[in-house]
């Protein structure tokens, strides 16, 4: 049918007709477009939820990062706390039960951290195992007390090279006296 077939044909139909037609026309016509609005709303929620997912996949990726962080600064608060005034280097050295042929602990000064004083000391050991020396720097590093192993130095000795000589820079982390 063409177009003015179409005119011819709507003109010639009674007035109520050609009405209830237009009438017709205009409520599909307000359909089509409430339904494209409410296309368009959709997609747009859509991407708003898949932001949001995006977000809290990210929250939930630092919530661990902060529950890891937090784990890891209570346990150095813990350590922290199990820390005495009388503690030493050399004290806690003693404490491990590690001793070679010839022991050495000379005190040397440590770094500045603001609320702490860092207690640090340069320790020698001759004739240990690597058994030793590994359990040696383990109990330093992991034991109830907050030391770090600033520098180590292991050799093997020219005499027994199944022994070890090892030197290292230790240091214990106390929190500063109140009065400072």
């Amino acid at each position: 049918m063409s177009r003015q077939e179409m005119i011819s044909m709507l003109q010639g139909l009674d007035s109520t007709i050609r009405q209830r037609i237009g009438v017709a026309l205009a409520v599909l016509l307000a359909i089509v477009v409430a339904l494209s609005a409410i296309n368009s709303r959709i997609t747009a929620l859509e991407h708003k939820r898949a932001a949001r997912e995006a977000d809290i996949g990210e929250m939930m990726r630092l919530k661990l990062r902060y529950q890891e962080a937090n784990a890891g600064a209570q346990r150095m608060a813990n350590r922290l706390m199990a820390t005495r005034p009388d503690d030493s280097p050399a004290k806690i050295i003693e404490e491990t039960g590690i001793k070679g042929r010839g022991s050495q602990i000379k005190p040397v000064k440590g770094d500045d951290i603001p609320g702490y004083v860092e207690d640090a000391a340069e320790v020698r050991m001759e004739g240990l195992s690597a058994n030793e020396a590994v359990n040696l720097v383990y109990r330093l590093e992991k034991g109830t007390r907050p030391v770090t192993v600033k520098k180590a130095l292991i050799k093997q000795r020219f005499d027994d090279p199944s022994k070890l000589d090892v030197a290292l820079t230790i240091a214990l982390i106390k929190p500063a006296p109140a009065g400072k």
